[in-house]
């Protein structure tokens, strides 16, 4: 299908103007044309899936001129792991919209506003191929998700949502500097502008100068992972944010610092990726974040406090798999990151249907759901359990794929893993004990299971955590292009060397413009 990608960047936008000449008033009618926005932005989104080939490289192209003075255009594209991460937006997208039906009661037409705006500058992050328009878009989902914490978010929500602009604000800046510095190194060496991803590819820096680029947007990326000690922002925005803001938040925005590590700070930057300082530093900030994560989720008495930090331990082993620079650890992030998109996205959700019913998330004032609310409580041993990687469900084959790639360099990075693993089934355990067992107060006794409505939001995450725990090597097929163009171009010759089959071995297929 022609332009399939703008087609998908471009469907919230329409939705959006269209929801400006709906009355306030009709708030039922506003909701209704909200969700079906979101569901026909996943639809229509799924032909990128179908229509993949997984010998190419980048597909569904576009490429035309914005603003030529400068070497900017409306370049799009998406590989394996783009595509993969673009789905994973929509679904989720439309997840935590349906989930919000009945949670938010006032300024309706605004929230699902800033959604729309919100999911047009995630989906432009991951479908872009030019380093200027990534950027807007990067800076473009600050906008919306400050005012869906600042407007419906908790008590605290103005320090949270003024915390998390600042934090990733200043962050951004300094990437930008990195990001001017390929930009005119590419023009004195080829006499041309341009923030054409392949072509700045092309950019040949001394190492020195690539150790200042590599830390200037180091610092963007690992602010938005969170990584350690970038992380402090997270546990106050996850908490004072509304339900689907804080599934968001875990399940897509986060996903966009270590996207940016795997297409920019890894292939831009080949010679300090691998320089061994670099390496052990963020190797250490990772170890630091799994295993800091993982005993601070112990000590929380807030539920959704609890998975919050959750997030920041789970993601240290995202990025500790990236630096580990081999294809095995590489591809178990890219995987673990869309396993904890499902896993920590189920639990947020479970949270909210909590806090709806009992307006408290203090652990210590539920116990012994399971009397009155058996569905809610599977679905909330399927998301531990996913959480904590246990198989056959999804977080076990990203995280042992990831122990096993960063076992190749260092058997003290694999153990640290391994404890954070055990810290991760404590806390989870712990927590679904004190919620789900036991017994039960009079307070949570007239409570609800599931209704219809929450059981869709629930369903399709349900069906991916078995999916892909029962059946990975479709998903890994999808990726590995994306991961060996990456490996070779840190590490040429990787491959070979190991006796392994690269991917890239069999002839490119040239995807056509669509």
């Amino acid at each position: 299908m022609d332009h399939l990608l703008s087609i998908v960047l471009c469907t919230p936008l329409v939705g959006l103007l269209v929801l400006f000449f709906i009355p306030s008033a009709k708030e039922k009618a506003i909701k209704l044309w909200a969700n079906a926005v979101f569901a026909l932005g996943f639809l229509v989104s799924i032909p990128l899936l179908t229509g993949f080939d997984s010998g190419a490289d980048f597909q569904f192209v576009e490429n035309i001129a914005w603003i030529p003075s400068i070497g900017a255009s409306w370049h799009l594209g998406v590989d394996g792991y783009a595509m993969l991460l673009v789905l994973l937006t929509t679904l989720i997208g439309f997840l935590s919209v349906l989930a919000s039906w009945s949670s938010i009661t006032h300024r309706i037409k605004e929230y699902y506003a800033h959604f729309l705006l919100l999911q047009f500058g995630m989906l432009g992050v991951f479908a872009v191929r030019d380093f200027l328009l990534f950027f807007v878009f990067w800076e473009l989902t600050l906008v919306p998700m400050y005012f869906i914490i600042a407007i419906w978010g908790g008590q605290r929500r103005g320090y949270a949502s003024i915390k998390f602009v600042i934090y990733t604000l200043v962050g951004s800046i300094i990437m930008l500097l990195g990001i001017l510095m390929l930009y005119f190194q590419h023009f004195q060496q080829f006499g041309a502008y341009s923030f054409d991803m392949t072509r700045l590819l092309q950019v040949q820096m001394p190492e020195s100068m690539q150790w200042w680029v590599f830390w200037a947007l180091f610092l963007g990326f690992a602010v938005k992972v969170p990584m350690f000690p970038f992380h402090t922002w997270l546990p106050d925005a996850h908490t004072e944010a509304p339900t689907a803001g804080s599934v968001i938040l875990a399940g897509i925005l986060l996903k966009m610092g270590t996207y940016g590590f795997l297409r920019f700070s890894l292939p831009l930057l080949p010679d300090a990726a691998k320089d061994p300082q670099i390496v052990n530093a963020v190797a250490v900030l990772s170890i630091i974040a799994i295993i800091y994560g993982a005993l601070v989720s112990l000590m929380q008495k807030d539920w959704k406090k609890l998975v919050a930090y959750s997030s920041v331990s789970h993601m240290g082993f995202c990025t500790l798999g990236i630096f580990a620079l081999n294809h095995t650890g590489i591809a178990g992030s890219i995987l673990q990151q869309i396993n904890h998109g499902v896993s920590t996205g189920m639990l947020f959700l479970i949270v909210g249907v909590v806090y709806d019913r009992r307006h408290t998330r203090e652990i210590s004032e539920y116990g012994g759901l399971f009397r009155v609310m058996p569905i809610f409580t599977m679905v909330f041993l399927v998301a531990a359990l996913s959480s904590l990687g246990m198989p056959p469900l999804n977080g076990f084959i990203g995280e042992i794929t990831i122990v096993r790639g960063v076992y190749e360099m260092s058997f003290w990075w694999a153990l640290s893993c391994g404890i954070g693993i055990a810290l991760g089934a404590a806390y989870l355990l712990w927590l679904f004990q004190r919620t789900m067992l036991g017994e039960i107060s009079e307070k949570n006794k007239p409570l609800l299971d599931l209704n219809w409505r929450e059981i869709v939001v629930f369903a399709p995450l349900v069906a991916l955590a078995f999916a892909i725990g029962v059946h990975p090597q479709p998903w890994f097929k999808v990726m590995d292009r994306s991961v060996a163009q990456i490996v070779e171009r840190v590490r040429p010759g990787y491959y070979e060397q190991r006796g392994l089959v690269n991917p890239l071995a069999a002839k490119p297929v040239q995807a056509a413009k669509r």
